[in-house]
C-alpha cells in the first residue's frame, strides 16, 4: 500500500525566503531582540530545547507568505541545525509542527496599524505570548511602552508591562540600562523572584572585574615577599 506524505511535497528551509526583506527603520528593531536572545544564550547555555529567532520569517502554512516579527522563542526544538549554518527561516513543517512560543514586535516611527493585524495572525498560529514594545512615545502616546499579551481562549489579553511566563520558566520586563554603551530602556528576562538576568556584557564586565583586583592582590604579595603560588 502506498503511504502518501504531504510533508515530502512542501518546499524546506532552504527553498524559502529567510524573511520578507523588510528592511527595519530603526536599529533598535534588531539591538532588543539580539539583547533577549543573547541573555537567553548565557542563561540556557547547557540547554539543546530552544531557538530565539531575530527578524527571521516563520512560514506556517505553503504558499503563504511568512509571519516575521522582530523576535521570537520557540521550545522543544532543536537549538542548532543544519551544522554550521543554522536555520535560514522557521518552517513549522521542519520543527515537528511546534509554532514559537512568544514573539515580540518592536514598534517601529512608520506604525500603521500593522501589530493588530500581527496580533489576529499570531493568535491564529497558536502563540502564547505575544509582546509589543515601543522605543520612542512620539510613536504610541496613549499606551504603555511595553505591552505583553497572553492568548486565552483563542484571543490575546492583555497582562500587563511585567509578565511571569511559567511556560517559559522567565519573566519580561523593562528596565533603563546600558548595552553597547547605549543607556536607555531595554527589555530583559527575569527570574520567579523578579531579579533582572545579567547580560554577557554585565558578566564579562564582573569576571574582569574579578581578575583585575586577583592581580592587585597578587602584586601586593609579591611586594610583601610572598609568591602567590606558594599560596594555592
Amino acid at each position: 500500500m502506498l503511504h502518501y506524505d504531504p510533508r515530502a511535497c512542501l518546499p524546506s528551509a532552504a527553498e524559502l525566503p529567510d524573511s520578507d526583506d523588510t528592511p527595519v527603520d530603526n536599529e533598535l528593531q534588531n539591538l532588543i531582540p539580539n539583547l533577549l536572545g543573547a541573555i537567553l544564550g548565557w542563561v540556557w547555555a547547557e540547554r539543546t530545547d530552544w531557538f530565539f529567532g531575530v527578524d527571521m520569517g516563520i512560514y506556517y502554512a505553503a504558499g503563504e507568505p511568512p509571519l516575521v516579527p522582530d523576535g521570537f522563542l520557540s521550545l522543544g526544538v532543536e537549538r542548532f541545525v543544519n551544522g554550521s549554518e543554522g536555520r535560514l527561516s522557521y518552517v513549522l513543517w521542519e520543527e515537528n509542527g511546534i509554532p514559537p512560543i512568544f514573539v515580540l514586535e518592536v514598534v517601529s516611527r512608520t506604525y500603521g496599524g500593522e501589530y493588530e493585524r500581527k496580533k489576529t495572525d499570531y493568535a491564529k498560529l497558536g502563540i502564547l505570548y505575544y509582546a509589543i514594545y515601543v522605543p520612542s512615545r512620539r510613536y504610541w502616546r496613549n499606551r504603555p511602552s511595553l505591552e505583553i499579551y497572553r492568548l486565552v481562549n483563542g484571543v490575546y489579553e492583555l497582562q500587563g508591562e511585567h509578565l511571569w511566563m511559567p511556560e517559559v520558566g522567565l519573566a519580561l520586563g523593562k528596565e533603563n540600562g546600558i548595552h553597547l554603551g547605549w543607556e536607555r530602556e531595554w527589555l530583559y528576562w527575569y527570574d520567579s523572584q523578579g531579579q533582572r538576568l545579567p547580560t554577557p556584557e554585565e558578566l564579562a564586565k564582573v569576571a574582569l572585574q574579578e581578575r583585575e583586583r586577583a592581580n592587585r592582590l597578587a602584586e601586593r604579595l609579591r611586594a610583601l615577599g610572598v609568591d602567590p603560588a606558594d599560596l594555592d
